[in-house]
Order: C-alpha cells, then sequence, then structure tokens
C-alpha cells in the first residue's frame, strides 16, 4: 500500500470511485491546514508579521503548480474553483457585437451558463461543437479521436469565432481531447480566436503541460484527482490573454498597489496574472494543496501515474462489460479514469448510486447525459474494482 493511500481516511471505511467530484483529502494536507492556521494566529491575523509568510505561501504554492503545469509563475492565477478560473479572465475577453463562441457539448453546467450570459449582454452568437457522440476508447483510438474532434472543430469555425471552449478530458464521457492539435488550428485561423480549457478532470490525472501551455485560459480545481482541500484551484493564462484582456471582478489583489486608484493611472493593474486576482482569500488551504501535490508527486511522474490509472481504468471496463444488462459508454478502454456507463433496466441512475451507498461503495449519478460515472485514481485498488462490479452486478440483476 502507498503511503498516499495510507494518508486518506475517507478511504478506511468505504469504496470510493467519485475523484471526479471530489477527492479525499490526505491527512498530512489536514494536517498542514492546520498548522497554517495556528502560524497565522501566532503571528497575528493582521500584522506586519504575518505578511512575509502569507507571501512566501502564495509564492510557494504559485511555484509548484507552475512546475507542475509547465508555465511560468507569472501566468499562474489562484481562484477558488474551476468556474471562477474559466470565468474570470473569460469575461475580461476583447468580444465585439456579432462575435461567435464555439462550445463543446460536453461541458459543465458552470462554464456553460456563463457562457449563454455573456452571448446574451453582448449580443454574442453560440455554436455546438459536437464531441459527446466519440466515443472510442483505447490508446490506439486515441489518433482517431483526435481526427474526429479537430473535422467537427473545422466544420464549425466561423469567420467571427472569437472564443473556443473545450475541456481537456470530458467529465462525462472521459475521452481525452487534442489540446495541443486545436490551439494550431485556432492559431492559424483568420480570427486567431481564444482557447479556453476547463481542466477540471485533468489536473493531477494526466499529464498537462503540453495543454496548459497552448491553451489561453486553462482552469482546474485542487478538490478532485490532486486530492487537495476544496475552494483552492487556478487558472493559467496566456501571454495574450495578459496582454489583451482586462481584469472583471476587481479586487486590491488586481492591483500593482492600493494607492495607484488615487491617481492618474488608465492601468492601475498587475501586468501578470495577478490581475485576475480579487481578494482576501483562504491563506491555510495553500499550505493544504501543495501537500497533497507533494504527495501525488511523490507517487511517481505524471506518466507513471496515468499508466497506473489507465491500468486499473481497464480492469474495471473489462469487469463492466461482463454486465450483460449494462452498456459502456466507451467502445474500448478508457484512456483516463473515468469510466460511464447505463442500464438497460429500468432502474434509475440516482437508485442505482442509492443502492450502493448502503454498501458503502460510491459512485455517482450524471443529470446530462443521464449515466452513471465511475472514477479509478492511483490509489483505488483491485480488490475495491471487483467489489463495485459485484455490488453493480447484485443490485441490477
Amino acid at each position: 500500500m502507498s503511503f498516499l493511500r495510507s494518508d486518506l481516511p475517507a478511504l478506511s471505511n468505504k469504496y470510493y470511485f467519485n475523484y471526479g467530484g471530489q477527492g479525499p483529502l490526505p491527512k498530512s494536507s489536514l494536517d498542514a491546514i492546520t498548522n497554517s492556521w495556528i502560524k497565522i494566529q501566532s503571528l497575528g491575523p493582521f500584522t506586519n508579521n504575518v505578511w512575509p509568510y502569507i507571501s512566501a505561501e502564495v509564492t510557494q504554492t504559485k511555484g509548484i503548480i507552475a512546475k507542475f503545469c509547465g508555465v511560468s509563475i507569472k501566468r499562474v492565477c489562484l481562484t477558488e474553483n474551476v468556474t471562477s478560473g474559466c470565468v474570470l479572465p473569460l469575461w475580461g475577453l476583447p468580444f465585439s457585437n456579432g462575435d461567435r463562441i464555439l462550445i463543446s457539448d460536453c461541458e459543465h453546467p458552470g462554464i456553460v451558463s456563463a457562457c449563454q450570459e455573456l452571448a446574451r449582454r453582448f449580443n454574442l452568437e453560440i455554436d455546438i461543437l459536437k464531441v459527446q457522440l466519440i466515443r472510442e476508447g483505447g490508446v490506439d483510438e486515441q489518433n482517431k479521436i483526435n481526427s474526429l474532434v479537430i473535422k467537427n472543430l473545422e466544420k464549425e469555425l466561423k469567420s467571427r469565432t472569437k472564443l473556443v471552449v473545450i475541456s481537456h478530458l470530458l467529465w462525462n464521457t472521459g475521452a481525452i481531447m487534442p489540446i495541443g492539435l486545436i490551439s494550431e488550428i485556432l492559431s492559424n485561423h483568420n480570427n486567431q480566436p481564444f482557447l479556453l480549457v476547463d481542466a477540471a478532470q485533468s489536473f493531477g490525472q494526466i499529464p498537462i503541460k503540453e495543454a496548459a501551455t497552448k491553451a489561453d485560459i486553462y482552469a482546474f480545481t485542487g478538490h478532485k484527482w490532486a486530492f487537495g482541500p476544496e475552494g483552492l484551484g487556478g487558472v493559467i493564462l496566456s501571454e495574450r490573454v495578459l496582454e489583451e484582456a482586462t481584469p472583471t471582478i476587481i479586487g486590491w489583489k488586481s492591483l500593482v498597489h492600493e494607492g495607484s486608484i488615487n491617481k492618474e493611472n488608465t492601468n492601475p493593474f498587475h501586468s501578470d496574472a495577478r490581475r485576475f486576482e480579487v481578494a482576501t482569500s483562504c491563506t491555510p488551504l495553500l499550505a493544504g494543496l501543495r501537500c497533497s501535490m507533494e504527495l501525488l508527486i511523490n507517487e511517481g511522474n505524471e506518466i507513471e501515474r496515468i499508466q497506473k490509472i489507465k491500468f486499473l481504468s481497464y480492469k474495471l471496463w473489462e469487469e463492466l462489460s461482463k454486465i450483460k444488462t449494462l452498456n459502456l459508454i466507451l467502445k474500448g478502454p478508457p484512456s483516463s479514469g473515468i469510466i460511464s456507463f447505463t442500464f438497460n433496466s429500468k432502474i434509475r441512475p440516482a437508485e442505482v448510486v442509492n443502492l450502493l451507498g448502503k454498501e458503502s461503495v460510491w459512485i455517482r449519478a450524471l443529470e446530462d447525459p443521464v449515466w452513471l460515472r465511475a472514477c479509478v485514481h492511483i490509489t483505488t485498488t483491485e480488490d475495491e474494482i471487483q467489489t463495485l462490479v459485484s455490488t453493480l452486478r447484485a443490485i441490477t440483476t
């Protein structure tokens, strides 16, 4: 058993397959958060003594995120979650009346609703990039997935397309989107649309450096696959966004210094990603996320981690394929830890979740599409997989 597995109290009394919703928090990370609270109170929550400590916490956390994503620290903006990481820079992009947003049909309601409201207020048009029906699975099929995505992208791009919104790893089907290839297509487009990537399911699970480098907005959270605390995430912003986008929700963190608002200064904001940060946030969470990321890194590099995840997801996919009443969404073994499925029987997904929960087995019911989703991570065991499969078979046959 790995140290990370043994350091997760939530796994001691349940069979957990909801990493895509929220990952369990290591005890070491919880201790780091608690110790940070104590340190701040010892220094004084608002004293000259506390500011160097807080500044160091921010710098260290941005540093590990920057290294994890393969970008410079000035491109890292700290946020509360994926949605705020998407929306804060999104609303600052230079749109004009009649511009178009191309958004995939597999995006989370948070970013979909934000784009709809943006379009309503600024007279924009929304087009849909169809990727949900791309159901190929397995590493050997990734090239086919890439080709289908690019084909659909080129079909839907318009001359006035200003923004493309797509997830790196689709939260419902589990398919991986070719962010690097998409970025290349957009860079050659006459309007050079911005690329916003929802990284909720990719950060902490699959290799992300190419995507984080190529996207204009790469928004993630720490509380899913990175085992971090809820309430802390971030977004990687391109140099283009930093140059062309304006701050939206503005606070003292956005400013070079607070006194600048009282002077004739047309641009009082930071030139780096801090221009999209707002105001007071929870400093102790920084220590918790750093600890979780360090524990994750200690389990192996990004290639070793995804190889283990794919080994386990194949085990689950293979066992689920033997249940005759069950329909797997992907045609082949998944390339990530997300496995979605449905049942031929009349039993509703929410009822399946409730019945599994009574046996301390936890998966998720998705609302749109109406599917079931199970997630495996590097801390999942083969015994847990067998328990999930046997319990599913028992309650649905």
